[in-house]
């Protein structure tokens, strides 16, 4: 097959059925609205050193047979993949880091696949010329490296084997043991863990809050700003930028519909805080917090509780809460690995940072298999190893 390769400056600039087609069915991230949306509100935008230009595969007869996910940026905000001391380095160097091409979900620190071909004989070749269109595009712009967040493990073995450095990292990722409800569930954790748990829902519960869970297309667009106020407050809390909007927050609810997830406390009739969520068919993904005021427990309740409880509801059969994070642990949140892929223009930083890398990767196996110790659950109870 021949395959010609062009960029697109925008996710709405491809046809949304190409989206629909290449895209894992129901991903609340990988689609059309998602990229489209948050591209258009400036959280992935040039603005805040977010360039698109997403690779785009075509065959002879102009039908496109994959997609790339590609910004140019000119910072690490965002992506995940925890280059700063990379950066420093180059500085060091009197070298330029920046810009750097990324292949990632903005903002969303989650695992999936990123080279979009569909399944057939011809998939691995197209896989093989985005990988290449990227590292020609990287040439042509004169951007230090490209990387790409969080792959799948086939497509980290691919980009392994063209030359790409791997970096690892933990997750903690809830995975259902089969246990049918909430109870069932805590039926798992030793007794110790069990009543820590335990008393901490009671303080939610006999706090005077209601608590509610929403889907996107059950909240009111007139609700959006004050929700959003929790999600800036915390933001700002911890001087952080908070990159999506109210109005952005209200496109994804109506696009997405029963694909985002919130649940929220209320004093009264106002929200006090709520923990944003999307969801696929069977994988929960927590994604925002945003609280006023001092609740006990409250941020426990809502970012893990709820969301393991919506699950065992709903039968998702996985939630993964967002980076970092041990005391989700206690929670019962299994250490989970996961990697991206670099590309290193420059010889001599890509040797050092690939020693660099080397050590990382040991690291970070030694600390999974530490803090995997400390699961909550009885000894008959403990999960598989996850990644």
């Amino acid at each position: 097959m021949r395959l010609s390769i062009r960029t697109a400056t925008a996710a709405s600039a491809i046809p949304r059925e190409v989206w629909v087609r290449l895209c894992p069915a129901g991903h609340p991230f990988l689609n059309a609205d998602f990229l489209a949306i948050i591209e258009r509100h400036g959280a992935a935008a040039d603005a805040w050193g977010w360039g698109a230009r997403h690779l785009v595969a075509s065959d002879e007869l102009g039908r496109v047979v994959g997609l790339l996910p590609l910004y140019v940026k000119s910072h690490s905000h965002g992506d995940f993949i925890y280059d700063w001391s990379w950066a420093a380095a180059y500085r060091q160097l009197g070298r330029e880091y920046y810009p750097k091409l990324m292949t990632c979900l903005p903002h969303t620190p989650v695992a999936g696949p990123r080279l979009l071909v569909a399944d057939g004989p011809a998939a691995a070749g197209i896989r093989q010329a985005l990988v290449d269109g990227a590292r020609t595009l990287a040439d042509r712009l004169g951007t230090s490296s490209w990387h790409v967040a969080l792959p799948t493990e086939n497509e980290a073995t691919l980009l392994q084997g063209d030359g790409l450095l791997i970096s690892h990292d933990v997750q903690f990722h809830w995975i259902d043991p089969g246990c049918g409800d909430f109870d069932g569930y805590l039926a798992t954790f030793s007794a110790a863990k069990r009543r820590k748990v335990k008393a901490e829902r009671r303080r939610v519960d006999s706090s005077g809050l209601r608590l509610e869970t929403r889907h996107g297309d059950e909240i009111d667009p007139a609700e959006w700003p004050l929700l959003h106020a929790l999600y800036a407050a915390t933001f700002a809390k911890f001087n952080n930028h908070a990159v999506f909007s109210a109005a952005c927050f209200a496109d994804l609810a109506a696009a997405l519909g029963r694909r985002m997830v919130a649940f929220i406390a209320r004093d009264g009739a106002i929200p006090v805080a709520v923990a944003l969520c999307f969801r696929s068919d069977d994988v929960l993904y927590g994604r925002y917090w945003g609280c006023l005021g001092n609740f006990h427990s409250l941020h426990f309740e809502l970012c893990f509780y709820q969301g393991i409880a919506y699950c065992l509801r709903h039968g998702l059969r996985r939630f993964e809460p967002g980076a970092g994070g041990e005391h989700k642990l206690a929670r019962g949140f299994t250490p989970t690995a996961v990697c991206s892929a670099h590309w290193i223009r420059d010889a001599t930083m890509r040797e050092l940072i690939g020693r660099h890398l080397q050590l990382q990767g040991e690291a970070v196996a030694d600390y999974r298999v530490e803090v995997a110790e400390r699961l909550p659950f009885r000894r008959d109870c403990l999960p598989p190893p996850e990644g």
